[in-house]
């Protein structure tokens, strides 16, 4: 669903996927192999949205702003399950977690983690590298290699999605019944905990 509006209309760069039951609404402007999932609505009504090569913006986000703002999601952003960017700028590998809110005029910095459910409020500037949890959000520590690697990680199989999903996604009629033999998907991906853990 890629909507013109008031003579903006929307650029998507071919390696890129927006799922057919995202919005994605005037002057937004989409790099390359960034995926954005159903359910997200990217509403560039009011001012520029620019999301950069290797973004992902995931199921049920909210990216926008106020009048006359406009705002970039740097490259390698990755925002979580149902977040909400109001008028926020996203540093370049930072990580935006499930459900949190970042508000007007934040500045997240390069390779910042926003744990899940904060609320990040408006005109906060946030250092790079670092780990923001809670509500109001507050910094915790600084964000260590092994945590960027493991967010990095995760972003790169967002990165393939795209590429996937112009080869394999279709809209299909369900079975009836489970196939005898149905294939499960390969464990290729550990949360943060098991992958300290194994170290």
């Amino acid at each position: 669903m890629i909507y013109s509006f008031q003579g903006y209309i929307p650029v998507v760069h071919e390696s890129s996927f927006v799922h057919p039951l995202a919005a994605v609404t005037g002057n937004v402007i989409i790099g390359k192999n960034c995926y954005i999932g159903p359910g997200a609505a990217i509403r560039g009504d009011w001012g520029q949205i620019i999301v950069e090569d290797g973004v992902n913006v995931q199921e049920n986000c909210t990216i926008h702003m106020f009048p006359g703002k406009s705002i970039t999601l740097h490259e390698n952003a990755h925002v979580g399950h149902g977040a909400i960017i109001h008028g926020a700028n996203l540093g370049r590998n930072c990580l935006i977690g499930m459900n949190s809110v970042i508000m007007d005029d934040a500045v997240i910095g390069e390779e910042s983690i926003v744990g899940a459910m904060a609320l990040v409020k408006a005109e906060t500037v946030i250092p790079k590298r670092s780990l923001v949890i809670g509500n109001p959000a507050k910094i915790v520590r600084e964000v260590n290699d092994e945590m960027i690697e493991w967010k990095t990680k995760g972003t790169e199989l967002y990165q393939q999605l795209p590429k996937e999903c112009h080869e394999t996604l279709r809209e299909v009629v369900p079975l009836k019944e489970v196939p005898e033999q149905m294939k499960v998907q390969d464990d290729v991906y550990k949360t943060l905990r098991e992958t300290f853990n194994k170290k």
